[in-house]
């Protein structure tokens, strides 16, 4: 026994167990998040209830607890012997949605005070653009002619479809023709400014700029009449539904995203519903203040971040490993510097975030406005929070870390191979650039990895220097230079945050928070075994070199 301990077996049992149990803890988290994000896209069962005076209760089983008796006033409350000698009461929070027609999307019930659930067939779930879902039963169909129609389901199918292709065709007249439009009669006024401030601006140029100008109001005019136009025919037909009071709503099929019957659907249509679902939460645009909708903007300029953040760290990340191994001599100075490094890599998030709101933000965003955008003052360009300035702020904030491998990397290289390639006519730049570099880049590449780890998850330096809780366009559209640099964007950690703790109603949100958290580290996974695949075939092509 005592020869098996020293032989250092039990140590080696211990690490490895250690390892697993981590990894299974951490798989476990991943798949509880996964469960509780992805399952709000199942179709749940509609119940209804009814209490001790006949109302009705009609909604979804959102979760149930069981509460002490001793927490209640039982003095009105009819408790059975059983129930008295278990000591609780079961208690159900029931999601009843209709929003604009209950004080809140949630109630909480004590299971005595109600009847034995049933679950009605004819009760629908409508997806509406505002105000969430509306649980209710169809009765009518009022036609675009006026006339209401008991024939519901096909007509309330069809006229959805027809909503979504005129919310298409004004989406598209927005973003092809207004938007565009706008951009000109923009850069007429930033014309007609910047003539002014020069002293340019003559009679025949004038007249010139108001003739355009007029030209481009009548064309923004016309384009804003053709929506208006399309709008008045989304709001000719509605959706006749009972709620569970009994009375009679009105809903406009343009706010009608989809409707289904969870009661009625078969196994294969709810996998079905579940994927659309999931599908619409990745691609579409968030709405209702995060709460409902998609996460696609969020998705778009996580992803777009990193990569930026990607193409500015590594190069000032590789270039200062190689400086500080390569050429600097071993002196105080070199040394202090790799201190710092080091030390900067402890440094709080929040500090590079008011680092870069005041270095980047104000000091080198607010010279080039009054450089190259002068026109445009006082009004910011560049000297306000932006994407460029995040990237630049999460460089900084992830450099130490390539810096740190990139020199690990430089320091397993065998010195004879440098001699090799010196002694046989190499400059030293030629050495380090096709023979150091290349055998180095798995390790630079695991830098990479790192600071992709680390960025993708950072909230509060982009809080102060670009991320918005909702971005009216993403940072890339056809419009020259098509990469806006200086807009603001969005991302998945804040909506994370945004969702969590901002949201006017946390219970609708909660499921979201997960999916979204699920998603995050998704995407982080995926950057991360994308650089890691690299890195393994650099690492397996220059083997032989002497790479380990």
């Amino acid at each position: 026994m005592i020869n098996w301990i020293r032989s250092g077996a039990p140590w080696i049992w211990l690490t490895g167990g250690a390892v697993s149990i981590s990894l299974m803890s951490v798989l476990g988290l991943l798949l509880l998040i996964g469960w509780k994000g992805l399952i709000y896209f199942w179709p749940a069962p509609l119940y209804q209830w009814q209490d001790e005076t006949g109302h009705r209760l009609i909604g979804q089983l959102y979760d149930k607890d069981e509460v002490p008796i001793s927490h209640l006033h039982t003095a009105s409350l009819h408790l059975n012997e059983a129930t008295r000698q278990k000591g609780s009461v079961e208690r159900l929070h029931i999601k009843i949605a209709n929003r604009e027609r209950n004080t809140a999307d949630f109630v909480s019930v004590l299971g005595i005070d109600l009847s034995k659930p049933t679950r009605p067939k004819h009760w629908a779930v409508i997806d509406r653009e505002r105000n969430g879902q509306f649980y209710g039963r169809p009765v009518q169909y009022i036609l675009a002619n006026g006339q209401p129609t008991n024939d519901v389901d096909p007509n309330l199918q069809k006229g959805m479809q027809q909503a979504a292709a005129i919310r298409h065709r004004i989406e598209a007249l927005i973003e092809n023709t207004i938007r565009h439009l706008g951009q000109d009669i923009e850069d007429l006024h930033r014309e007609r400014r910047r003539l002014q401030l020069n002293d340019q601006l003559t009679s025949n140029k004038a007249r010139e700029l108001e003739l355009e100008q007029t030209n481009l109001d009548n064309q923004l005019s016309l384009a804003e009449h053709r929506v208006d136009e399309l709008r008045a025919q989304l709001g000719m037909q509605a959706l006749i539904v009972e709620d569970m009071t009994g009375q009679h709503v009105s809903i406009p099929v343009k706010q009608i995203l989809r409707c289904w019957y969870p009661n009625q659907l078969t196994w294969t249509e709810k996998v079905s519903h579940w994927a659309k679902g999931v599908w619409l939460f990745l691609s579409e645009k968030p709405r209702e203040s995060n709460s409902e909708g998609g996460v696609f903007p969020a998705i778009f300029g996580t992803i777009l971040l990193v990569l930026l953040m990607s193409i500015v760290v590594m190069p000032l990340g590789i270039v200062a490993a190689v400086y500080l191994h390569e050429y600097a001599k071993d002196n105080a100075f070199t040394r202090m510097i790799r201190v710092a490094v080091i030390n900067l890599a402890g440094v709080p998030s929040i500090v590079y975030g008011v680092f870069g709101l005041g270095f980047f933000v104000y000091t080198i965003g607010g010279s080039i406005d009054k450089v190259f955008f002068a026109d445009r003052l006082p009004a910011p360009t560049f000297g306000t929070p932006g994407l460029l300035w995040s990237a630049l702020t999460l460089a900084v904030l992830t450099l130490p870390v390539v810096i740190v491998a990139t020199e690990e990397g430089l320091s397993r290289i065998p010195y004879a191979i440098r001699h090799g390639s010196l002694a046989l006519g190499a400059t030293q730049f030629e050495t380090i650039w096709r023979i150091v570099l290349p055998m180095a880049s798995p390790a630079m590449i695991t830098g990479l990895v790192l600071a992709v780890a680390r960025a993708a998850g950072e909230v509060a330096p982009l809080m102060l220097v670009g991320v918005v809780k909702l971005a009216s366009n993403l940072p890339v559209d056809d419009q020259f230079p098509y990469l806006h640099l200086e807009r603001k964007f969005m991302h998945l950690g804040f909506h994370i945050y945004d969702l969590g703790f901002q949201s006017p109603n946390i219970e609708a949100a909660r499921p979201l928070v997960y999916a979204t958290a699920f998603l995050l580290v998704a995407v982080i996974i995926i950057l991360n075994l994308t650089a890691i695949s690299i890195r393994n075939n650099l690492r397996e092509k220059f083997r032989t070199l002497g790479q380990d």
